[in-house]
């Protein structure tokens, strides 16, 4: 039996959820041949927002308490995939993840909590492959751009020199944006579990926390600034490395160590050269600010205009054994965490339904799942740009 709708939006009503109905409106209306319905806990917030990005009357809603096991069957009798925004997810995705994968619907979120996403791997990932269901983490900003900045940079290795990158260092040249209000509760949310499950602290450690059974070679630590020797630029820590790297050696994992079972893998902000460069890679290194009072909260978020005037670039640069070296850069064209992340996940979903045909049920991660078909997408609608760049 044919279900109403391709695409659920979960969270419909926050700030998140309401850049992604604004895009779907604009990329994906009624007609389009993507049938997809607001969803939340409350109709009459549902409403409000349908009003608000200017939405047709007709627009369906999907009133869900995913706290509620019946709500959520209804929701899974409805729509062939959820496309999530409700973080944090170890605080509110339990239940959804688990309807997912029992009863064969897809899923993408937005997800940045690794030890989470390990929890899920370990109680769902066997019951979402004999179900069918296709579970995607990290559809976001974390972690799109590096995974598939990542494969496409091991696919051009392997073209053009017969091998892949054994060593791939990701470095953040330029960004301007803020973290979503998502993300800061999130990492509050994975440091007050942390403080009270050891387990999960050793997760968080683990580089290799989301590829169960595989330990992989000792990896670069990403905590110390440093001088960057091949680009004479001082290095930072990035915020978001902790969840990336992994996502990125789960790739790896998925795709049967394609990049080598001794692919090593690091993520650091360039901050410049010489003594200016440095002292901002210890201010960097010393800022604590995400995780503070004070910061963005979850509904909150900048303006369309903030949104607009924000961006970002990323280098990979990649070295094989034989000493070819290949670089790649990801570019995105609206602030990370909001504009672009909205589409990003948008676009995520409709490749999940439309084009990751082969793609079996189970817990995956972007690049393993959606891969090649994504950055088509991504380039041609979502405002990012994936390029071989000369050395």
């Amino acid at each position: 039996m044919s279900k109403p709708f391709d695409i659920v939006v979960h969270g419909a009503t926050g700030f998140t959820g309401r850049l992604v109905i604004e895009y779907l409106l604009q990329r994906y209306p009624a007609g389009s041949g993507v049938r997809w319905a607001m969803g939340g806990r409350s109709a009459d917030k549902l409403a409000a927002v349908r009003d608000e990005v200017g939405a047709p009357e007709d627009t369906p809603f999907v009133v869900t308490d995913s706290a509620d096991a019946a709500s959520l069957a209804a929701l899974m009798a409805q729509t062939r995939l959820v496309l999530t925004t409700v973080g944090p997810y170890q605080l509110y995705g339990n239940e959804l993840v688990a309807a997912c994968a029992t009863a064969g619907v897809d899923y993408v979120d937005l997800c940045g909590e690794p030890a989470w996403m390990r929890k899920m791997i370990d109680a769902h990932e066997a019951q979402a492959r004999a179900s069918g269901a296709r579970i995607v983490f990290s559809c976001g900003f974390d972690s799109i751009p590096f995974d598939l900045g990542v494969l496409l940079l091991q696919n051009e290795m392997k073209t053009r020199f017969g091998s892949s990158a054994s060593r791939v260092r990701g470095r953040v040249r330029k960004m301007k944006g803020t973290f979503s209000g998502g993300t800061a509760a999130s990492l509050k949310a994975t440091m007050a579990a942390a403080m009270q499950d050891p387990a999960v602290l050793a997760l968080l450690r683990n580089p290799f926390s989301l590829t169960p059974g595989f330990e992989g070679p000792r990896q670069p630590s990403g905590t110390k600034p440093m001088l960057e020797e091949e680009l004479g630029l001082w290095v930072a820590p990035f915020v978001m490395a902790a969840i990336n790297t992994r996502n990125v050696h789960r790739s790896n994992f998925l795709l049967q160590h394609a990049w080598g079972a001794d692919f090593v893998y690091d993520e650091m902000m360039i901050t410049g050269a010489g003594e200016k460069g440095e002292a901002i890679a210890h201010a960097v290194a010393a800022d604590k600010s995400l995780g503070a009072e004070g910061g963005p909260q979850p509904g909150e978020g900048p303006s369309r205009a903030e949104r607009e005037a924000g961006y970002y670039d990323v280098l990979f640069l990649g070295h094989d054994s034989a000493g070819h070296t290949l670089r790649v850069g990801v570019k995105g064209d609206r602030d990370p965490g909001y504009g672009s992340t909205s589409r990003m996940i948008a676009e995520a979903a409709v490749c999940l339904l439309q084009e990751a045909k082969t793609t079996a049920g189970g817990i995956w991660t972007p690049a393993s799942a959606l891969g090649q078909p994504l950055i088509t997408r991504l380039q041609k609608n979502a405002g990012l740009s994936f390029a071989v760049e000369a050395a």
